[in-house]
């Protein structure tokens, strides 16, 4: 005998994401800070402040991190090297008191397929309103130690 709450994550995983009418939906603002080699401390977010360097994409829910990547490389010739490394994080608002938290979502590197590549923004649980804080990790870099996912070029 399972739980409902067994089932419901059963039925989860079973149901297909639906795609977006990307001709009939409305695209969402999608605020994204980027920076070189670490995220930007969750502090630089507190009491409405967010940080200088704000890249404003119009997407919609079904956008992968593999197309936030494009994004981000067309407007940051530094981030077009192959083997750079850009590592996703939500910055959501706290629920019980004022301020905001941090969540890792997915990694992905140019030049080279991951496992979150086709990660969409409804799977990372984005809500409308949350900010995308992107590590961008240059390929002449000491890479972090821990990388989720495996690589393989193409």
């Amino acid at each position: 005998m399972t739980s409902a709450v067994e089932s419901m994550v059963v039925d989860e995983k079973q149901i297909p994401d639906k795609p977006v009418d990307r001709e009939k939906t409305c695209p969402l603002l999608l605020r994204v800070f980027c920076n070189t080699g670490r995220h930007h401390n969750i502090v630089e977010y507190t009491r409405g402040n967010v940080p200088s360097n704000e890249l404003q994409i119009y997407t919609w829910m079904d956008a992968t991190l593999r197309e936030i990547t494009a994004l981000v490389k067309e407007v940051n010739p530094d981030a077009r090297s192959k083997g750079t490394y850009f590592e996703f994080s939500l910055v959501t608002p706290e629920q019980r008191t004022p301020g905001y938290r941090m969540r890792e979502i997915g990694v992905t590197c140019s030049g080279q397929k991951g496992a979150d590549d086709n990660k969409t923004l409804a799977q990372a649980r984005f809500i409308i309103g949350d900010y995308l804080d992107i590590s961008i990790t240059p390929p002449n870099r000491m890479q972090p130690i821990v990388r989720r996912g495996n690589f393989r070029q193409y």
